[in-house]
């Protein structure tokens, strides 16, 4: 094991290459650079690339949960809404952030067992286990398609400005669609846009969830 390489320090150093050149340039071989040793030296602790994404995406869960506080929320909404919020903003801290952690798996049994006290609370109130963790998980391929488009969006338009101009659109388009044409000047800001089709997400969980 090489001296002073923890994984803290190599999902660190992760994280910096994401934020870098993306998610296509996270590769064990880039972290090593990054921290001044040969990729072999990190494999004491990730054996791939997989197992780095797995590693950086318990990271930013841990701080999700460290940025919450859930037992402070007055209904399950509210805790599944700050819980939203907060994983938009940390997976927009990163370059191909939701593209980058969704799908990882949890590395840290501490950080699945810091869920136990707020799943205790609401199935207390009358959820179900099966309805609470349909309702995170639904939450969270919310956030993820969301953040997903947002980036992409964002990360193109920084190289064609011009590229989701509603103009061009509109020319493109031509007559004969006016509800098209419509819907294109609808776009609102991504934070608008991100706390509107929240409310609807969790709308329809209270319609089907209330307790």
């Amino acid at each position: 094991m090489a001296k002073g390489i923890t994984r803290e320090r190599i999902v660190a150093a992760a994280l910096d290459v994401l934020d870098d050149g993306g998610a296509d340039a996270v590769t064990v071989r880039a972290v090593a650079q990054r921290l001044g040793v040969q990729a072999p030296a990190l494999y004491w602790h990730v054996h791939g690339k997989q197992e780095l994404l797995d590693e950086m995406g318990t990271e930013i869960q841990r701080r999700v949960q460290q940025a919450m506080n859930p037992m402070a929320a007055e209904s399950w909404l509210e805790a599944l809404a700050d819980y939203a919020r907060v994983l938009r903003r940390e997976y927009l801290l990163h370059r191909d952030g939701a593209r980058t952690f969704s799908g990882t798996r949890l590395t840290d049994a501490g950080v699945l067992r810091d869920q136990e006290p707020w799943m205790r609370q609401w199935v207390t109130s009358g959820l179900s286990v099966s309805d609470l963790t349909a309702a995170a998980e639904l939450i969270t391929a919310f956030v993820v398609g969301f953040v997903i488009e947002e980036q992409e969006r964002s990360q193109s338009a920084e190289t064609d400005p011009d590229r989701y101009a509603v103009e061009n659109r509109d020319i493109a388009l031509g007559e004969g669609a006016p509800l098209v044409r419509q819907a294109g000047h609808l776009r609102v800001n991504a934070d608008e846009g991100f706390e509107h089709q929240l409310g609807i997400v969790l709308a329809g969980l209270n319609a089907t969830l209330s307790v």
